[in-house]
């Protein structure tokens, strides 16, 4: 079940996607929480901020890709964040729970890759003198 499949532009709530994935019968959660580091290999400098924008079918992509994944026994909540970020920032939560540990880690592993490849959200780095670029492009 995805209970939680969403892009947003406000600060990201771990802790409500721990909650959105709670069940009686889950006997695991895996939790990942992405932040906005400091560095880069491609940048030229300390980065400061991440503006990060998205298509309008992002959120219906996200939908889909978490769908691919999902299974009768799970509970799938994952949100990516659009706007600036600050370093340490939350860019994006995936939380998945299920009866078993091994396909908890492994559901949300492998949405967390699908995403990095096939959401449509971009992202510009700009390092503190105030230069930026696109990383993925």
């Amino acid at each position: 079940m995805i209970t939680i499949a969403e892009i947003a532009s406000n600060p990201l709530d771990v802790a409500a996607h721990l909650t959105a994935v709670a069940d009686p019968r889950a006997g695991a959660t895996a939790l990942f929480v992405g932040t906005v580091r400091d560095h880069d290999p491609g940048a030229d400098g300390e980065v400061v901020r991440l503006e990060y924008s998205s298509h309008p079918d992002a959120a219906q992509t996200l939908a889909n890709l978490a769908a691919e994944l999902d299974a009768p026994d799970l509970r799938i909540a994952i949100t990516h964040r659009i706007g600036d970020l600050a370093v340490g920032d939350v860019a994006i939560v995936c939380a998945v729970s299920s009866a078993h540990r091994a396909e908890a880690f492994d559901v949300s592993r492998a949405l967390v890759e699908r995403v990095k490849v096939a959401l449509p959200i971009w992202k510009r780095q700009v390092t503190a003198d105030g230069e930026g670029s696109w990383v993925g492009l």
